[in-house]
């Protein structure tokens, strides 16, 4: 049935309704009364401190933005997805996912201010992602909820009976966190970007210990207890002991870790490019980059890291133990991976 158009009612006015109910459709946190000044895919109020950076972007730029509980997994397909008619102004995902969006051309060039100050291999050299900080991969431990048992030391550990259904990590084909802990234990035991025999055959041996594997952010169940044990970064860890009070402690593995970025990309053909431009300005400005750091992640503009807050880091000395990687070797190895653990673990 065709329909005729009201008075004063715009077909831009039906095409922002038609909007807001796919967004809607799409699991965002929206309420009856919170217009949407722009959409990030891949922005939930539980990792790195996103509820806090969204609620300052509200207050010093008057964008409003929903709450989005993907992982970069479902981020990216998602934007591949609705390629001819994106929905998301901005995307946040780790760095292996941003390349792929690359490649896949889905997302824009853009250049935010500060710029120039990213490192080089941080950031696309045509804007198309760029890192905003980093995290380091480890063990969140709720010591509470270990009853007892000693905290793990080693990626070996894990693998004692004892901590038989204790430990849980992010689905490695899905969520980035996941497959940065997978790049983390296959390094750690002698493996390559052309060779993850070593991360297959130690999720082989962890699966006799049922762990738990959920697809998104599971920092809440660690808080509670329900999970004792999570391969996660260390940001998340501290964020726990340092602003929820939680008896929580963090451990880099004695075989070794990885230091990984999360980026941010502008969407293609985006509906709200320059209201996405401006939320990916702030979030490299002083003042965005600084809650990066308030929430314990390492901020790409290192002087936003005050003493004090790297003074709650572990020393020094742990993170000599975590190395970076290529990340465009990372990114082009993540499909054979991912259908290796399909195949052979889950």
């Amino acid at each position: 049935m065709k329909r005729s158009l009201n008075r004063g009612e715009s077909w831009m006015s039906i095409f922002k309704k038609v909007s807001t109910l796919a967004v809607l459709s799409l699991g965002l946190t929206t309420g009856a009364s919170y217009a949407a000044d722009a959409i990030c895919y891949n922005c939930p109020p539980e990792w790195a401190n996103w509820g806090g950076q969204l609620e300052l972007i509200k207050k010093e730029l008057g964008i409003s933005i929903p709450m989005d509980n993907k992982n970069s997994g479902q981020s990216l397909s998602q934007l591949v997805a609705e390629e001819n008619s994106p929905v998301a102004d901005v995307v946040y995902y780790g760095v292996s996912f941003g390349i792929k969006a690359a490649e896949k051309g889905v997302v824009a060039s853009y250049k935010p201010e500060n710029w120039d100050k990213i490192p080089q291999g941080l950031k696309d050299p045509q804007g198309r992602w760029f890192a905003i900080h980093s995290g380091t991969i480890g063990f969140f431990v709720n010591k509470d909820a270990l009853d007892g048992k000693p905290i793990p030391q080693s990626w070996n550990d894990l693998l004692k009976p004892e901590y038989n259904g204790m430990v849980a990590y992010l689905d490695p084909t899905s969520a980035f966190v996941g497959y940065a802990g997978a790049v983390a234990i296959n390094q750690s035991f002698g493996g390559d970007m052309s060779n993850f025999t070593p991360a297959i055959d130690y999720f082989k041996k962890l699966a006799k210990n049922h762990p738990i594997v959920p697809k998104q952010t599971a920092y809440a169940r660690v808080i509670s207890g329900e999970i004792p044990i999570l391969l996660d970064y260390d940001f998340n860890a501290y964020r726990a002991k340092y602003k929820d009070g939680a008896n929580i402690q963090f451990v880099i593995p004695q075989e070794g870790s990885v230091v990984v970025p999360y980026v941010m990309s502008a969407v293609k053909n985006s509906p709200q490019p320059d209201n996405g431009h401006k939320v990916l300005d702030f979030v490299l400005s002083d003042k965005g980059q600084q809650v990066w750091a308030e929430a314990y992640l390492r901020p790409v503009i290192a002087s936003a890291m005050t003493p004090d807050i790297e003074a709650k880091f572990l020393p020094a000395s742990d993170y000599e133990r975590a190395k970076t990687v290529d990340f465009a070797k990372m990114a082009e190895a993540q499909g054979d991976f991912s259908q290796r653990y399909l195949n052979e673990v889950r």
